[in-house]
């Protein structure tokens, strides 16, 4: 059955206040997952944002890529992150509603892939992962922050997340993939890919930074 609110309209819906809201509040993982991604990002590098939302990631490692093209499903966040480019006068950065499956985008085409809070979103995990490994150069990277949403979480956080969850069971929204971290891990590897690094960002709840490199 399909959900009645798309994940599309949800963002879409959430464009206008997704900096306060998602942004700021997890601010030290959004500033932790940039400083360990540029890290492993070269000036040579063409870079593939899957699910860029407003574009806030895609502009801050601009300056340390050749090239970058953000991709989301959300119109409203895509027209957000073209005006905050072109506020900035930042020119190697494209932005576009689509998806990762567009056929604009062909095989080896990118050094680097980021999903920055995307994988728990989608409904055909699997499929997303063999599309990220065959986008990739050889020995391209995967780099992505995803939460796991069965493991440890406050208080705070349970109560923040009980509504969103109460929605998925009713149907109302596509269910959130609930990983715990093996899965995760499972998941990326049986993608053909080989985990590199790992760290746990705790900022009220589990989110894991994994680099992976394309077999």
């Amino acid at each position: 059955m399909k959900p009645l609110i798309t994940t599309e309209k949800i963002f879409d819906m959430s464009a206008n206040t997704y900096e306060t809201t998602e942004e700021q509040t997890f601010q030290p993982i959004h500033i932790k997952t940039l400083e360990t991604s540029k890290k492993f990002l070269r000036r040579s590098d063409d870079i593939l944002d899957y699910g860029c939302a407003t574009g806030t990631k895609a502009l801050e490692i601009a300056g340390n890529v050749h090239n970058i093209q953000g991709i989301d499903i959300s119109s409203k966040m895509i027209e957000i992150a073209k005006m905050r480019a072109n506020e900035r006068n930042i020119e190697n950065v494209d932005f576009a509603q689509t998806t990762i499956f567009d056929e604009r985008y062909k095989r080896e085409s990118f050094d680097v892939v980021l999903a920055f809070n995307t994988l728990h979103l989608l409904e055909d995990n699997e499929q997303v992962i063999r599309r990220i490994n065959e986008l990739l150069k050889p020995s391209g990277l995967f780099i992505s922050v995803t939460t796991c949403l069965r493991e440890k979480m406050t208080l705070i956080t349970k109560l923040q997340f009980s509504l969103p969850l109460f929605l998925t069971q009713t149907g109302l929204i596509s269910p959130l993939k609930r990983f715990r971290f093996p899965e995760l891990k499972d998941l990326i590897t049986n993608g053909n890919f080989q985990i590199i690094e790992t760290e746990k960002l705790f900022h009220g709840m589990s989110f894991y930074f994994i680099v992976a490199k394309k077999i």
